[in-house]
């Protein structure tokens, strides 16, 4: 019996674990974001080679974030993270307008992936205060969003060296995962 109470205790009160998997084109922003959310600071980064991962506590939610690189040579490799993957972050630098296209085609193929058709999409259209970007509407249009069906998804506005944006961005991700009953009792 008390074990019933405290399983009851932790569905309702507890800590969950929810796996993401954070991509987008390589310079959108993806491990500037990881850090300003995980120790609160911007770092000087470098580009990703491979993956950064980390954790990420929001609220009652322990988030397990894969941040991994987005050059065209390290795209391939992005579906060996797909696997019992809670939520999508997808990093779009909004003042790209050259490659908007070519992040709508990757953002496309990542949903077209069985492992990831029942993934929460969570966009950060970032990069929110350079001069001519995209608006968040022109980044949602541009990927496609509005014609998806069944899919649980959101475009935050961010500016993640200054943290913009992004904790909005998690609150949106967590209550919906929680909806969803994603991921796992800590």
């Amino acid at each position: 019996m008390g074990q019933a109470i405290t399983k009851l205790f932790d569905k309702f009160f507890g800590n969950r674990e929810m796996r993401v998997v954070m991509l987008g084109l390589d310079a959108a922003g993806k491990t500037t974001i990881l850090y300003k959310l995980h120790i609160g600071e911007v770092l000087t980064t470098v580009p990703t080679i491979g993956f950064n991962v980390e954790k990420v506590q929001y609220k009652n939610v322990v988030f397990t974030v894969w941040d991994v690189g987005g050059q065209e040579k390290l795209r391939p490799l992005w579906r060996h993270y797909f696997n019992n993957t809670d939520g999508l972050i997808f990093v779009v630098d909004s003042q790209d307008r050259d490659r908007i296209g070519k992040a709508a085609a990757e953002f496309q193929a990542i949903l077209q992936d069985p492992l990831m058709l029942h993934s929460a999409i969570l966009v950060f259209a970032n990069k929110q205060d350079m001069r001519g970007c995209l608006t968040p509407r022109e980044v949602c249009e541009a990927l496609g969003l509005p014609e998806m069906r069944n899919r649980k998804w959101h475009v935050q506005s961010s500016v993640a060296t200054r943290g913009e944006g992004l904790y909005e961005g998690l609150d949106w991700l967590a209550t919906t995962l929680k909806s969803t009953n994603a991921g796992r009792p800590v």
